[in-house]
């Protein structure tokens, strides 16, 4: 790919001054990686992406601006420079970026990582020279491009599930001379031509962890990956794979979220005022409100992991003011109203499963360990399945992978 002198010239200014900001705030201890992110051209990767307008259309939904060269070449080339994640995809439809056109809603489905997040990713993987890497969501490229820079291709591999995004890639990793092990595949089998690997890093997320990627792991090699739920809780685990093929590691504090691997993604489940003109249960007081779940704090994001390993099939919505939650394997029902005058909030449940007393009780427990933060939990994955353990609370099952 030729460029412009211009471009690359304010290109490699743009760069430098994005690595000395990482730098500045923690990213980039190794110089190594510090090398890799002045050497490697994120705007090769992102040739357009999607950034929110301000104004919002007459539903509500987000109006996503696209942005290439062509339209706005200063907004795109310092967009491709800023530690921010830029979304390429929504709904697994490719986008033409020759002609594009905004976007309403929908769901993210690709994007290139914010710089620091990646660079994070690798440093918490203890990635190191000599090591042979299994990426899984290779996106953009651009994740993969630093890998290659600091270890080099040949212990580089990366997969893809969708064919068109690596097709786009391959291509930018090619121009910038990387030749990386690509293939289009689920990440949820890892890539046995290439295994074993002494690093598995995921840049989306599982509801629980993979048998394929301890499989593909060397004994003592090291798994980062992210796992997340219907509920949308999330927690970034680093498991380290034993000679008989079990793993432990313990949960990495900090608010992180990736999209879900396709196949984990949650199910439709229709309008939840559907499920709730079902035969409802007697009202009750709740113990706990839903914002111990659902506020905009790192402590709610922790809740919601643990609660949904006690109700892993469920999910939750809000409607004027009610919520809602569906489990759509058994049927269950609970939906939570403001309690009124009296304030607190009332719950009808209905179905086998009574999902509002289960979240109740992982609360519960909870508070009465003294509010433990991600660090102290450990993930234990074994023959007898996967259990996320703390000593004062009970054992809390992932679902079976």
């Amino acid at each position: 790919m030729t460029m412009p002198v211009d471009l690359e010239t304010d290109a490699a200014r743009l760069r430098a001054v994005m690595a000395e900001d990482l730098a500045a705030r923690g990213y980039l201890d190794d110089p190594g990686w510090r090398a890799a992110v002045e050497a490697v051209p994120r705007h090769r990767f992102v040739p357009g992406f999607y950034l929110p307008a301000d104004e919002r259309d007459g539903r509500g939904l987000t109006r996503w601006q696209p942005v290439t060269a062509d339209l706005d070449h200063g907004r795109w080339l310092a967009a491709a420079y800023s530690d921010t994640t830029l979304i390429t995809q929504f709904d697994g439809d490719e986008p033409d970026w020759k002609h594009p056109a905004a976007r309403y809603g929908g769901a993210p489905t690709s994007s290139s990582t914010l710089p620091s997040l990646v660079l994070r990713m690798w440093a918490d993987a203890e990635v190191r020279e000599g090591h042979t890497v299994l990426e899984i969501g290779t996106g953009t490229g651009y994740s993969t491009a630093l890998a290659c820079e600091r270890l080099g291709s040949a212990g580089v591999t990366s997969i893809e599930v969708d064919a068109r995004r690596l097709e786009r890639a391959a291509s930018a990793l090619h121009d910038c001379g990387h030749t990386p092990t690509l293939a289009v595949a689920d990440g949820q089998y890892g890539y046995w031509p290439e295994a074993p690997f002494d690093r598995i890093v995921a840049a989306c997320s599982f509801r629980a962890v993979p048998p394929a990627l301890v499989a593909q792991t060397r004994p003592g090699g090291k798994i980062l990956l992210t796992l997340s739920g219907w509920l949308y809780g999330y927690a970034r685990v680093l498991l380290t794979v034993a000679g008989d093929g079990t793993a432990e590691g313990r949960l990495l504090g900090g608010t992180v979220s990736f999209m879900p691997t396709r196949a984990h993604a949650a199910p439709a489940f229709g309008n939840p005022a559907h499920w709730a003109a079902g035969p409802p249960g007697k009202a009750r007081v709740t113990r706990h409100g839903p914002e111990r779940i659902t506020a905009a704090t790192e402590e709610s994001f922790h809740l919601r992991f643990l609660v949904q390993s006690a109700v892993p099939d469920t999910q939750l919505a809000t409607v004027g003011g009610v919520v809602h939650l569906v489990d759509v394997v058994s049927g269950s029902t609970a939906t939570l109203t403001p309690g009124g005058d009296g304030g607190g909030w009332q719950v009808r449940e209905g179905g086998p499963v009574r999902l509002w007393e289960c979240v109740e009780r992982v609360l519960d427990a909870y508070d009465a360990a003294g509010r433990p933060g991600p660090e102290t939990f450990t993930l234990c994955v074994h023959e007898d399945g996967q259990h996320l353990r703390h000593p004062q609370l009970p054992c809390l099952p992932l679902p079976s992978p």
